[in-house]
């Protein structure tokens, strides 16, 4: 698969705005994108690291494959034309414009253990994205594991040619976005990273919003999909 060059969500019609949200610091937040619709994270403040998870809605079981998405793009990074795949190959979502150079898939999400190994056991308290996940994926009757491996939108993971990874400062700026068209009905799960032990999150971690478009969906049923079932 080749990668297209970069667009940006100005570049695009979008349809009808269905439903805009604003995800508070770490905060988490899930919809159920239909075929055709389209999905735009806002970096509202800047250097704010998004994590997210994806599932075909209607067999959640066929969730977002990393090792999949990454083979067939040949790329460890994602962009405009990246592809969000399955286990099976089969596409979720299509990355259709990025205000970023590229957005991570390796650094994983934060976690109670995690921050212990990397930065001590005074940090096992600390609230984390897979607690995040955890307590979004119950609304859809789906547990520990469900959950599968994440993108990090807007996050900063170099790697190094011997292969060790970095996590350092976002390249995102305030107002910066991606957009993303489900290829399926897809269930989209976030967690505003409340990492702050790392600059992922510039040590702070900030809002992020949730714009829901209508794109090519059946407009009737589009609508109430879009307005009612982002959480």
């Amino acid at each position: 698969m080749t990668i297209t060059a970069t667009a940006t969500t100005t570049d695009l019609d979008l349809g009808p705005e269905l439903s805009r949200e604003l995800v508070a610091p770490r905060a988490p937040w899930s919809a159920i994108l239909r075929t055709g619709q389209y999905l735009t994270i806002v970096d509202v403040d800047g250097n704010q690291a998004v994590d997210f998870l994806a599932y075909d809605a209607a067999d959640t079981a066929n969730a977002y494959s990393a090792q999949a998405t990454l083979q067939g793009q040949d790329s460890v990074f994602l962009t405009a034309g990246s592809v969000l795949r399955t286990a099976e190959y089969e596409p979720l979502l299509t990355v259709v414009a990025t205000d970023v150079d590229h957005h991570d898939t390796l650094g994983g999400a934060c976690s109670k253990e995690s921050n212990t190994l990397r930065y001590g056991f005074h940090t096992y308290s600390q609230h984390a994205c897979a607690d995040n996940f955890l307590a979004e994926l119950s609304k859809y009757g789906m547990g520990k594991r469900d959950q599968v491996s994440n993108i990090n939108w807007f996050m900063n993971v170099p790697v190094d040619p011997d292969g060790a990874l970095g996590i350092v400062d976002g390249i995102s700026s305030p107002g910066l976005s991606v957009t993303v068209r489900a290829e399926r009905d897809t269930l989209v799960v976030v967690s505003n990273c409340p990492q702050i032990n790392n600059p992922c999150n510039g040590f702070n971690p900030s809002r992020a919003e949730m714009i829901i478009s209508a794109g090519t969906a059946a407009a009737g049923s589009a609508g109430t999909a879009g307005q009612e079932e982002g959480r």
